[in-house]
């Protein structure tokens, strides 16, 4: 894309220079009306390609190539054109530069533009969050919070110091599954913000994140709540709040019932978020309502009062990032399926996929999109996976065969328990000093000899330790994780075991 700009630029300058001086006739001009008409239907067209493309719509990218394209078109023919103006023409050009959003630039060269999320988050799909969503909305009252209130800024500076690291992590994970949650709060009328600062506050965006009290999944619910908005169990052993579509949606949900009750303020949604609907309602029948007056603040737990500012911060920035000097990473998240052309387990593809153009590799982005697999279960060829593009491409070129798709392999199939090597008893053996001493050894008892080594005798049946799963149990008594589900009647393809539970392992060891 970047190249088409380039090219276009080289023709604009090449025709200003040339020029197309004389008379215009009738007929000319007639000509020149239809190519400056050509060239604003070019950028109608590339300013619907942005849109597309910002809501990860796989047509984005093929429609803003198709209409520089077209621009390139017109410049060639106004060049051919008698008095035809190439810097009419090239004004154009220069506002979609200006635009930045050529999808191949280098991100460390440039900073990218501010999205400002204010009045386009906002739909009147459902009144109530529609009324609620103010606080994002164009009235700025989101703006002179942040501006005036300690407690924000104080947020936004941990953000920006010490938890930058996990805000950049939480925009480049949720980059990876903006296309399944963004639509589900898109379509309960509230701002993109508010998900992502719910989420980075929450999870980082991990989807397999657990809190010690329970809660989990990229937008942490507790398990009954969780139930009350069509979370839990699909029948599979799957839990649905670790699915982020579903997560969203249920979040939603939430947010609006809440918001219905306390007045539409989203500071108090957020208190209930974290702290309990109970309480915050009963706070809100008893008190002004203000989240920030005395008399309601300190009626909530330290955390609580933490978590307002933290998520209100996070959203903050997630819309103005330029204005702190934050730098988003570019993350290439177009969605794509990855069809396993042989066995493998996530654990095994991070290896192969590597890592170029991702510091810390796909593992993060493949448990996020496909969150029913564990990362070492063993994935039958076959199986599609959810992916991008560009990991798509990756395992085709690294993963199918060649020298790092076996390397990786190894990796994953080693087992640490085939290090220890056990051998018989140990025996004396007489040192230099002992014959330097003269003794006559022959009287000492023979030593015994050191029996074979026996090769050890696997039990029939194993229990479960905390921690462990199907495929490590496998691994460590030389079995197959498939033939080991069977024989137990275990179900993939998540292979789901509790500790303590009795394995039989028939079969291992052979």
């Amino acid at each position: 894309m970047q190249l088409m700009f380039r090219s276009i630029l080289a023709a604009a300058v090449l025709a200003a220079v040339s020029g197309n001086a004389g008379a215009v006739s009738r007929r000319d001009q007639a000509n020149i009306d239809a190519l400056n008409q050509r060239m604003q239907a070019a950028e109608a067209r590339y300013r619907d390609a942005m849109v597309l493309t910002a809501n990860a719509d796989p047509e984005g990218q093929k429609e803003s190539d198709a209409a520089l394209e077209d621009m390139e078109d017109v410049i060639a023919a106004c060049m051919k054109q008698r008095g035809c103006s190439v810097p009419t023409l090239l004004a154009t050009y220069k506002r979609l530069l200006k635009l930045h959003v050529d999808a191949e630039a280098d991100a460390s060269e440039e900073e990218p533009e501010a999205v400002d999320d204010h009045s386009s988050a906002v739909t009147a799909d459902v009144p109530e969050a529609a009324r609620a969503a103010h606080l994002l909305a164009d009235d700025h009252r989101f703006d002179r919070m942040v501006q005036f209130n300690p407690a924000v800024q104080a947020a936004i500076r941990r953000w920006l110091t010490d938890m930058r690291g996990p805000l950049i992590s939480s925009y480049e994970n949720y980059q990876y599954m903006r296309h399944l949650m963004w639509p589900q709060y898109e379509r309960a009328g509230l701002p993109e913000a508010l998900l992502f600062g719910i989420m980075a506050k929450e999870s980082n965006g991990k989807v397999h994140s657990t809190s010690r009290a329970g809660a989990a999944g990229p937008m942490q619910f507790m398990y009954a709540t969780g139930r009350r908005f069509g979370l839990g169990d699909d029948g599979t052993g799957f839990d649905t709040r670790y699915d982020p579509r579903r997560a969203a949606e249920a979040s939603a949900a939430y947010l609006n019932e809440r918001m219905g009750q306390l007045n539409r303020s989203i500071e108090l949604a957020l208190a209930a978020y974290n702290g309990g609907e109970g309480r915050a309602l009963r706070v809100y029948q008893g008190t002004s309502g203000n989240f920030w007056d005395a008399s309601v603040y300190n009626q909530f737990p330290a955390e609580t009062q933490d978590y307002v500012p933290m998520v209100i911060a996070a959203a903050w920035l997630f819309l103005h990032p330029r204005e702190y000097g934050l730098s988003f990473p570019r993350v290439e998240a177009k969605p794509a399926p990855l069809r396993l052309a042989q066995p493998a387990s996530i654990y095994q593809l991070t290896i192969c996929l590597g890592n170029r153009g991702e510091r810390d590799g796909y593992m993060r982005a493949l448990r996020n999109l496909n969150p029913r697999y564990q990362a070492d279960a063993w994935l039958p060829a076959g199986t599609t996976l959810n992916a991008t593009t560009k990991i798509v491409g990756l395992y085709n070129r690294w993963c199918t065969t060649g020298a790092r798709a076996e390397l990786a392999r190894t990796l994953v199939m080693s087992d640490p328990q085939t290090a220890i090597v056990r051998m018989g008893p140990v025996t004396t053996v007489a040192t230099d000093d002992d014959a330097a001493t003269g003794e006559d050894r022959a009287d000492a008892p023979a030593a015994p000899k050191a029996a074979k080594p026996r090769k050890p005798k696997h039990p029939s049946a194993y229990r479960v330790q905390r921690g462990e799963t199907l495929t490590a149990i496998a691994q460590k008594f030389q079995c197959d994780t498939g033939d080991l589900a069977r024989v137990n009647r275990i179900k993939g393809p998540r292979f789901a075991i509790r500790p303590g539970q009795k394995l039989k392992l028939d079969g291992c060891g052979e």
